[in-house]
């Protein structure tokens, strides 16, 4: 009769078992899959990530905004011809070379607005060498099996009610992280959403470049643009960490300090991932 009732209760503490170890499992391979999706997603330029978008963005920056930029451009240029001649005297101390000069800056302003995506492109190329180059810095986020057969050692030494209560805690726990990891996939996809909505006006801002009054905008443009540029590298940097941080919970003292462990380090990544956009504009000091 107690043969019956150990049986049953071996039984019932290796299907608890099963399921525990299936949760941890689901866990781990999300956050790792998740943590190399950023390191990808991350690595690229606005054209690679989705050249669909990405032509359907130059397209319009180039019917609708180029045209508001030449005539903006325009504006700029005549008013920095009156300048230059009141400023000498209202043309009583007229030299030559300030026509040279001012055909010089408009050169350069209406080379700088017909180059506008290739100039973009080539801050995002600047970035995307950076963050791939660091990518090697993400060597193996963690070992699933190796830490799998860690808490299972554990799981065999419990019994049938801490067992119980660990399966159910594994399993809200399993929700939350999804819940954080789908978070973190927005931080990743919003980033770039705001990417290519800064790039579709760039004509604007690129066409102030040349002027001292106005070129403030252009500069400004400039400084949001390595921001976002390089916010890439400092999520490298964050997630780079974060498999560092990982890393200990293969060698954790029990099975609950490895489950909060890593809902700790996970919702931290989540929040830094959150600040880097505010840090990187700070850094290049673009407002």
């Amino acid at each position: 009769m107690f043969g019956l009732f150990d049986a049953i209760a071996d039984w019932f503490r290796g299907l608890l078992i099963d399921g525990i170890m299936h949760n941890f499992t689901g866990m781990f391979n999300d956050m790792n899959e998740r943590v190399n999706e950023i390191a990808g997603q991350v690595g690229q330029t606005p054209q690679g990530w989705n050249a669909g978008v990405f032509n359907l963005v130059r397209t319009l920056s180039e019917t609708v905004i180029i045209p508001i930029a030449g005539v903006i451009l325009t504006f700029i240029v005549c008013y920095e011809l009156i300048h230059l001649i009141i400023e000498r005297n209202n043309m009583h101390e007229f030299d030559t070379f300030i026509i040279f000069k001012w055909i010089f800056k408009t050169f350069i302003a209406v080379w700088i607005l017909t180059n506008t995506f290739n100039i973009v492109m080539a801050i995002f190329a600047l970035a995307q060498n950076a963050v791939n180059s660091s990518a090697g810095i993400i060597g193996g986020i963690l070992d699933v099996d190796v830490t799998i057969a860690d808490l299972a050692t554990q799981l065999e030494a419990m019994g049938v009610g801490e067992l119980i209560g660990l399966y159910f805690e594994s399993a809200i726990l399993r929700i939350v992280m999804n819940a954080i990891s789908i978070c973190v996939f927005l931080i990743i996809y919003g980033r770039m959403i705001e990417i290519y909505l800064t790039i579709s006006i760039a004509p604007i801002p690129l066409s102030t470049m040349v002027n001292r009054e106005w070129g403030s905008m252009g500069n400004n443009y400039l400084k949001a643009l390595f921001a976002l540029a390089f916010q890439g590298f400092l999520i490298m940097v964050c997630v780079a960490i974060y498999a560092v941080l990982l890393q200990s919970i293969a060698t954790a003292s029990s099975v609950h300090a490895a489950i909060w462990g890593m809902v700790g380090y996970t919702i931290l990544l989540c929040f830094i991932l959150f600040k880097t956009g505010s840090m990187s504009k700070a850094l290049f000091g673009a407002h």
